[in-house]
């Protein structure tokens, strides 16, 4: 039995999402399943090629909807999780009951472990260590910015490698001792620990690059990172730099895309009152209610500012 796993890449929540995914499947379901992991990433013009339903069943979690037939699981909490409108009706309709989705959670992980054990009576008491730490991270519950910056645990760390690190293979490893493993023997890998340096030194300078090309205008923070090479960044970082700021704008090419990203402050002085999905729908991007992103063809960067100035202004005033 193959199991096929496609999963948000470079994105803890999406890596967690697929290991507990992938104990439930193997503890409740298919107890000979062979699982093979497929990162996805948020594109211009995103789809589901045919060649990525390749298993005997084939699961997305923590990632958008897809109504291709051969789909047999599907997991997200996203506001922005259809790519269109038929997309939404075909999962309406579904009736397998395998289909999930619900954009209250703070993140999938926990969303993949109350349906584990509420309906199928699954229960992994070893991975609420790693659950908890999805909340934290992908629902930015840090107690502050300097917390969320300063990268003290392990799941934070480890965090950074999943984040930055080139290519999807360290991904998928990690996914695979996420399924049986505390996180602070992860951490201790020798390839993980070979990674985490020179990242964190780069994180550290990531810092300094925000903080030199960063302005905050009326509590909106925006910063322009074209020529600076950084594919992804810590997005708690202009929150640490400008700690009174409400909301931040940011564009940044890369390699397979042109990225406006935009947040809110979860320690602002100030409730933020504007939903960034819904800005970022307009668009073609989507998100959360705090957190959301755009995504441009490579090249596209002078449309990607554009866009990004009409975003500062609407959340200025």
């Amino acid at each position: 039995m193959l199991e096929r796993v496609l999963y948000h890449d470079h994105c803890f929540d999406g890596a967690a999402s697929a290991a507990y995914f992938s104990r439930f499947i193997a503890g409740a379901i298919h107890p000979d399943a062979e699982f093979r992991y497929t990162g996805m990433a948020h594109r211009a013009a995103q789809t589901f090629p045919a060649s990525l339903f390749d298993g005997d069943e084939n699961a997305i979690v923590d990632f958008k909807y897809s109504s291709d037939p051969r789909l047999t699981w599907w997991f997200d909490h996203h506001q922005s999780a259809f790519l269109n409108v038929e997309d939404a009706e075909h999962f309406r309709r579904d009736t397998s009951g395998r289909k999930l989705y619900d954009p209250s959670y703070k993140s999938c992980t926990s969303f993949i472990r109350d349906i584990a054990r509420d309906r199928f009576g699954f229960q992994a008491p070893d991975l609420e260590d790693l659950v908890k730490w999805s909340i934290i991270i992908d629902g930015a519950q840090y107690p502050d910015a300097q917390s969320a910056v300063e990268l003290g645990a392990p799941a934070m760390k480890l965090t950074l490698v999943i984040e930055a690190a080139k290519g999807s293979d360290i991904v998928q490893r990690v996914i695979v001792w996420m399924r049986n493993r505390p996180l602070a023997d992860i951490i201790q890998e020798p390839e993980i620990e070979a990674l985490y340096a020179p990242l964190y030194r780069r994180h550290r300078e990531n810092i300094e690059i925000i903080r030199s090309c960063a302005r905050q205008m009326n509590g909106v923070v925006y910063f322009d990172l074209a020529g600076h090479d950084m594919e992804g960044y810590n997005k708690f970082i202009p929150y640490y730099l400008f700690p009174g700021s409400t909301y931040t704008v940011s564009v940044s090419p890369s390699s397979f895309r042109t990225k406006i990203s935009v947040g809110s402050n979860p320690w602002a002085p100030e409730e933020p009152k504007h939903n960034l999905a819904t800005i970022c729908e307009r668009y073609g991007g989507g998100g959360h209610a705090r957190v959301g992103a755009i995504s441009f063809e490579p090249g596209e960067l002078e449309k990607a500012r554009s866009v990004a100035a009409e975003i500062v202004q609407e959340l200025k005033e």
